[in-house]
């Protein structure tokens, strides 16, 4: 028996990709300020139909101002201050919170500390007495803080062998000042780490936390509740444990003059990380939108410029990308990726090529169109919860910005033109003087680096092999989106200038 298949109509085949279609309208939610006598803000911010409800308590002054020998302390103050207060442990914290169906939370990056909560609406009231408990009441105990040190200090081990948190901690180290927080992780060193105590923790924390560096951010469906009159009962009789002070001025000095290749050598890698940059920029910048759509262009997108040249075309790379992250001070500005080892130096030469075309040549209107549509569509879906807007409302006060950052945000993007991308080029991206730093097989690869002439090479190798395994696509870096916005305390990578995903020069273990 025999069988006589009729093709099948499919259809007629689309011979163009659809075109995407206008940015649909958007308006940032009203919010209302006030302020406590003792100098503490107070942001609302009222979102009828989402009923799980977001708080934060942010504290401006962050690792950036530590001392350099209590480095890590401002890091492990925020995990430890949910390890216990005045009136309850740890496990008790939890088990409050959980009677509230709450999820309580406690952090500090490089430029704030911070206290939240997400809670169902009708909870909010006892959700708040919890903050208030944590925040004004942390017991530090010693058993805990010796706990998350001995974290921390595994986790320093870890990083010493991972080659992509090994490469961005040689980075900073290349690119900053000894004199610069920002030359080391925002999670301390194994030096400095290992000699902290909770009495440090703990004055490292009563010294940043003043009132009138304190914004208390509440969003979500509120129904009537009296943020304020809560915040005043809470809040309004705390006076803080030192005399008021503005918070310091970030030291964020660069350490080179002149285009310098650092190698850490780790012998039997089969792919190298590379990472190439300078210090970058502050977060309070005149030209920030035109940076944002240049950085999207050169490598914030898929499709970005790096991007398509080492992996779509050159096939280098699972994923290569570029961007600024934004702080109080200058934080840095890195190109990544990861390559097979044998193409390094190709890939090098690529990367430095794209950031000069970057720098020397104007984008053409339909990169431009791209990345300012990708920006202003994507704006919108980052506030779809109430925790996501209380992050941005606390990293606006942590930057000292007002809400017409966020309000104003899609209108300056689309007024961003191919000039002011060329002046931010030419003024923002320095490839001449740019650290390349790398880590992999300098056996193998290490005469045609020396023969292409990119810059002086410093060599510095690892006593044992590691075993290294074929590239795994999940682990390689993809194009790096500075537009991320998480919430106040790690930076500034967006319009509102927050992401609590760590800072990127230290795993998230360590922020």
């Amino acid at each position: 028996m025999s069988t006589t298949l009729e093709p099948r109509n499919e259809g007629p085949v689309v011979s163009e990709r659809p075109k995407p279609g206008s940015p649909r309208p958007y308006e940032f939610p009203a919010i209302t300020t006030h302020a406590l006598s003792n100098g503490l803000s107070i942001v609302v911010v009222d979102l009828p139909g989402r009923p799980l409800v977001s708080a934060s308590i942010i504290v401006t002054g962050g690792a950036a101002e530590e001392p350099a020998n209590l480095a890590g302390a401002t890091v492990l103050a925020g995990r430890a201050l949910t390890e216990g207060t005045a009136l309850r442990d740890a496990i008790e914290l939890v088990e409050a919170g959980e009677r509230l169906g709450a999820s309580l939370h406690a952090e500090a990056g490089w430029d704030a500390l911070s206290v939240g909560v997400d809670v169902p609406a009708a909870r909010l009231g006892a959700a708040l007495d919890l903050v208030a408990e944590v925040f004004l009441e942390p017991s530090f105990p010693s058993s805990e803080v010796e706990r998350i040190r001995d974290e921390r200090l595994n986790d320093l081990l870890q990083a010493h062998a991972d080659p992509r948190r090994r490469v961005e901690e040689t980075f900073i180290d290349t690119i900053y000042a000894d004199t610069s927080p920002y030359h080391r992780p925002s999670g301390g060193t194994r030096e400095t780490v290992e000699g902290l105590t909770a009495a440090d923790l703990r004055a490292t924390y009563e010294r940043t936390r003043q009132p009138h560096r304190t914004t208390l951010v509440v969003g979500g469906d509120l129904g009537g509740f009296d943020v304020v009159a809560a915040a005043g009962r809470l809040f309004g009789a705390w006076i803080g444990d030192g005399p008021p002070g503005s918070p310091a001025t970030v030291v964020d000095a660069g350490a080179i003059g002149g285009r310098l290749v650092r190698v850490i050598h780790r012998p039997g890698s089969v792919q190298t990380e590379i990472r190439i940059g300078h210090r970058g920029l502050p977060r309070r910048i005149p030209d920030f939108h035109a940076v944002s759509v240049m950085g999207a262009i050169l490598g914030g997108l898929f499709n970005s410029r790096l991007n398509m040249k080492l992996r779509e075309e050159k096939g280098y790379t699972y994923g290569a990308g570029a961007g600024f992250d934004m702080r109080r001070g200058a934080g840095p500005f890195s190109a990544r990726a990861a390559v097979n080892t044998e193409v390094t130096v190709p890939a090098i030469a690529d990367m430095l090529a794209e950031l000069e075309r970057m720098r020397d040549s104007r984008v053409e209107p339909s990169e431009l169109v791209a990345a300012r549509d990708f920006l202003i569509g994507v704006f919108p879906l980052r506030f779809e919860t109430a925790g996501a807007v209380v992050g941005a409302l606390g990293s606006l006060a942590v930057h000292g910005l007002g809400v017409d950052e966020l309000v104003g945000y899609r209108a300056n993007v689309e007024a961003v033109d191919i000039d002011a991308i060329e002046a931010a080029a030419r003024t923002h991206l320095h490839a001449d003087s740019a650290a390349i730093v790398l880590v992999g097989d300098v056996d193998a690869f290490g005469a045609d680096l020396e023969a292409a002439g990119i810059g002086r090479v410093v060599i510095e190798r690892d006593d044992a092999p590691i075993d290294s395994g074929p590239p795994d696509e999940s682990e390689m870096p993809g194009p790096i989106d500075d537009e991320a916005e998480a919430g106040p305390t790690a930076g500034a990578e967006g319009p509102a200038g927050g992401g609590l995903e760590g800072d990127p020069e230290d795993a998230p273990a360590a922020d």
